[in-house]
């Protein structure tokens, strides 16, 4: 069997720096390696409905969004099957069949699942969607087969539970399913990016995010607004790195070319860590080099998106092509679930032939 990448996101809104450096920009480095067999990239609408059920729109205008991000980012649909979840329907069986493999109690001690019904105030009435959502997720990835997850740290509850239903599953029925690994990000700052305020995860609901699709001076705006962690009277009191967004930020876009074309002085990120620790520094110059190292990241994502934004048809077209493509795919192992559960009645000659047997005599 070979190896297979799955990965998505929610269409509640347009892609965040958080969303690139935890797993877009791995993506496409994955994509342009060779080293997957398939590669599938989807958009989790489903999912998304969970919690704006009665705000479909809502998910129906940000699809184009978040497409053009995937686009603009780098993915390609040559290399990369594209889809929409609710367009495949063997998802929402195999889900139906995982629930009966797994308890209540097993999903209320999922730490993502706590923190995502206290981030939305559903202690008290929690959407049965919602609840599920492990479940469901751990469908997405077992239909496809996919051997390996790129995610943020946040995302390892959730994989550790389809690792439990895929061998519940394998040992009830046979071994038809795959066991799923998470693929973190190589820059550990990157696997948890926090928001512009420096407190918060990077979150659409919690307005601390800055955009792929932000001009320049939409990026300039929110750095400058950017949390320094403990103030400063004056640049030459010692800085302090804890709770300083900025050079979170910097730990995980710049790079020792930015250095050499924005601010020569220093050759590394340690060189200026260390003398801003001392004092010296203003923190608006460090926001200055932050915009340059984020804007010249983001200018290239920005021109391939003014680009795909003349024609959006094809967007549609691209997504369509990709989502018929994953449900060839879905049905496949839906075939194997039916056979492995004993559910393929219409398949199954040798059933029928029995029971003809049966009540002949």
């Amino acid at each position: 069997m070979g190896k297979i990448i799955l990965t998505g996101d929610r269409p509640t809104g347009k892609l965040h720096l958080g969303h690139y450096v935890g797993s877009l920009r791995r993506r496409v480095e994955l994509q342009n390696a060779g080293d997957f067999d398939r590669m599938f990239v989807f958009m989790a609408d489903v999912q998304a409905l969970t919690d704006n059920a009665d705000n479909p729109e809502k998910i129906r205008q940000n699809i184009i969004e978040v497409a053009l991000d995937y686009l603009s980012a780098g993915l390609d649909p040559e290399k990369c099957t594209l889809f929409i979840q609710s367009q495949i329907p063997e998802l929402a069986e195999l889900t139906t069949y995982l629930m009966n493999l797994i308890t209540v109690s097993r999903v209320q001690r999922n730490p993502t699942v706590k923190t995502e019904i206290k981030m939305r105030n559903f202690e008290a009435n929690i959407p049965l969607g919602f609840f599920c959502y492990p479940v469901s997720q751990a469908a997405d990835i077992a239909l496809f087969k996919a051997t390996t997850v790129p995610a943020g740290e946040d995302q390892e509850p959730m994989i550790e539970v389809t690792r439990e239903l895929v061998r519940r599953f394998n040992q009830t029925y046979s071994e038809v399913l795959v066991e799923p690994e998470i693929m973190l990000p190589e820059n550990a700052t990157a696997r948890r990016l926090p928001g512009t305020d420096g407190k918060e995860k990077m979150s659409k609901s919690l307005g601390n995010c800055i955009y792929l699709s932000d001009s320049a001076a939409e990026v300039w705006k929110k750095v400058k607004k950017m949390s320094n962690g403990a103030p400063r009277m004056s640049m030459d009191e010692p800085g302090n790195l804890e709770g300083n967004a900025v050079f979170t930020y910097l730990e995980a876009f710049s790079t020792p070319d930015d250095f050499a074309e924005f601010w020569p002085e220093y050759k590394t990120l340690e060189e200026l860590k260390d003398h801003y620790v001392r004092g010296g520094i203003g923190d608006g110059t460090t926001k200055k080099f932050l915009n340059n190292v984020l804007n010249k990241m983001l200018e290239p994502i920005r021109e391939r998106r003014a680009e795909y934004e003349k024609d959006i048809p094809e967007i549609y077209n691209i997504l369509r092509k990709g989502s018929e493509a994953a449900r060839e795919t879905a049905a496949q192992t839906m075939d194997e679930v039916r056979r492995a559960m004993q559910i393929d009645y219409f398949n199954d000659a040798a059933l029928i032939q029995q029971q003809a047997e049966k009540f002949r005599k």
